[in-house]
């Protein structure tokens, strides 16, 4: 069996070969039907790229301030005690988790601050430089995500790097989560489905062009 660690880079690697083959898909190109002038109707407007930017920082920044809202009030109301709204296996309890996403490979922090730093920066490069919609909000949600446990690991105890992340939602058997780990596995959803649906477009293009 694969080491943690390995296992988690290993996946954030084919996730982020999957994302830059899409937007590396969109980039325009020259068709002998349409010649230079169909490249100019693909480029995307400097006004709907700054529009587009605009709507990925939003959610970025709507992630990030939910999430930070959202643990101090964990920390503030749980501290003694959870709380629970359906017999045990669905409400709030809080929890200080030092491994990824839903309390996985807690024993590898500092690993995961610098991977989280690292993805942070590509998907920030990555938002900027995509076009289609569902990938946009997908990366943005992705991104908030990843910037929100970020913070916990860079500022919470026991230090820099190896700080414990708030987690505090409990719903059944599965592991305990919070609005970051939530925004981060609806990111990732919809970006597999914006990769999922190039391919036939891809497809369809390479049967005109030959």
């Amino acid at each position: 069996m694969q080491e943690p660690t390995a296992y988690a880079y290993q996946v954030g690697f084919a996730f982020r070969s999957s994302v830059l083959t899409l937007c590396r898909s969109q980039r325009p190109a020259y068709s002998a039907e349409t010649g230079w002038r169909g490249i100019a109707d693909q480029v995307t407007s400097p006004v709907r790229q700054s529009g587009t930017r605009l709507i990925a920082a939003f959610i970025v920044a709507g992630v990030v301030i939910l999430d930070a809202g959202t643990k101090i009030w964990a920390v503030a109301a749980l501290s003694d005690g959870p709380t629970y709204l359906v017999h045990y296996s669905i409400g709030f309890v809080l929890a200080r988790n030092t491994g990824a996403a839903f309390s996985l490979v807690s024993s590898a922090t500092p690993f995961l601050a610098v991977l989280a730093i690292g993805a942070t920066v590509v998907l920030a490069r990555t938002v900027a430089r995509a076009s289609d919609k569902v990938l946009v909000v997908g990366l943005s949600l992705f991104l908030g995500g990843a910037l929100g446990n970020l913070v916990d690991r860079l500022t919470r105890a026991p230090g820099f790097l190896r700080g414990g992340v708030i987690d505090f939602v409990k719903v059944g058997p599965w592991p305990l989560f919070n609005v970051a780990d939530s925004a981060i596995t609806i990111g990732a959803v919809l970006v597999v489905i914006a990769v999922i649906r190039d391919r036939p477009m891809k497809a369809v293009e390479t049967e005109k062009s030959t």
